[in-house]
């Protein structure tokens, strides 16, 4: 199994996870503040990861630190992942039921992959795009119908949900482009950016209180497991997989935090929320199910990542190497012309 699927899917997991807990809070915390928060026991959180680790000297695998080129690419994925979609998001939970918005949560998927394949320009086939078509099947009902019984605030709730996924798809495509990079090192600078820039608004801005420090841990230690862990995951997923089919196994998110939102709040959906739910598995069993092999030319190519010596990397190395893998450094590949099932990962770019 390609690596990049577990990681996707347990970022998955753990973002979806953390809607209905955000949900609980939004009572308790405004909105920009709440995602500031978020995002800064994201950033904290792993700041104290990457000092354990420097400390245990075990960064060897962890890939490529950052360089200047990255920097804009970075930038760009704070400033629309990191900052305007977390505020869309919570602003949309206060109108929404927390099993409605983390179904709607599916879009980000389908931005993802629409920015992928028409932008970027990454291979897509018919499979794919019907998946994505009953995956935006789905997202409409939710965002035009009321699914479950409220009034027509939750369009508007729902809308801010759906622009908050169109941030986080600007954000994937972004962070696509420094994925062979320290995933840790990634998610760490987004969130202490993202976290700082709302928390300064939220508080000097409008004027909000600061939280007390149980809510402040609480939205700590939630941040650091649905945006901070699962954004590492998820740049492990780019790494591997690309970004749409990493878009793809992502979309299994809001599954997650439905059934947890159901069992956590109590909410009882009515027949439109089955119907879209069921569109959204069967588009997202077509994208799990999906298999890629062809004949394809590598061309030469010179990066750096964490790798080990598969077929794809093949190289002899000019420093005393201790045989440890993987490791991180500056290797070239030779051209090179083969089938095999792929991804379109960090070697796998090629035209069709």
């Amino acid at each position: 199994m390609n690596p990049g699927i577990p990681y996707a899917l347990l970022a998955a997991l753990l973002f979806g996870a953390s809607t209905p807990f955000a949900k609980l809070m939004i009572g308790q915390i405004e909105p920009v503040l709440l995602a500031a928060l978020l995002y800064l026991g994201s950033g904290i959180g792993l700041s104290a990861w990457l000092m354990v680790r420097r400390l245990l000297r075990r960064a060897g695998g962890a890939g490529a630190s950052l360089t200047a080129t990255d920097l804009p690419w970075l930038a760009g994925a704070v400033f629309a992942g990191g900052i305007v979609g977390p505020v869309l998001l919570m602003t949309g939970l206060r109108y929404v039921s927390g099993a409605s918005a983390s179904l709607l949560l599916n879009m980000e998927g389908v931005f993802t992959a629409l920015l992928a394949w028409f932008v970027f320009r990454e291979h897509f086939d018919r499979r794919i795009f019907i998946g994505m078509i009953l995956i935006i099947c789905a997202g409409a009902l939710l965002t035009g119908g009321s699914a479950f019984g409220q009034s027509l605030d939750v369009s508007w709730g729902a809308l801010c949900v759906v622009a908050a996924c169109l941030c986080w798809a600007i954000d994937n495509n972004l962070t696509r482009k420094v994925s062979a990079s320290d995933a840790v090192q990634i998610a760490t600078v987004k969130g202490l950016a993202a976290g700082a820039v709302n928390l300064s608004f939220a508080l000097w801005w409008l004027g909000l209180p600061f939280p007390a420090p149980v809510e402040f841990a609480a939205a700590g230690v939630i941040g650091f497991s649905g945006y901070g862990l699962s954004l590492v995951l998820f740049v492990l997923a780019l790494r591997h997989l690309g970004t749409a089919r990493t878009g793809a196994y992502f979309s299994t998110a809001p599954f997650a935090g439905a059934l947890i939102a159901m069992l956590m709040l109590g909410e009882r959906p009515e027949p439109t929320f089955w119907i879209a739910a069921a569109l959204m598995v069967i588009g997202i069993w077509l994208h799990l199910t999906e298999t890629h092999n062809h004949m394809h030319t590598h061309t030469r190519l010179s990066h750096t990542h964490a790798h080990s010596h598969d077929a794809h990397h093949q190289h002899l190395h000019d420093f005393s190497w201790d045989g440890k893998e993987p490791h991180t450094h500056p290797h070239e590949h030779e051209p090179l012309v083969h089938s095999h099932s792929h991804f379109p990962d960090i070697h796998h770019r090629h035209p069709h």
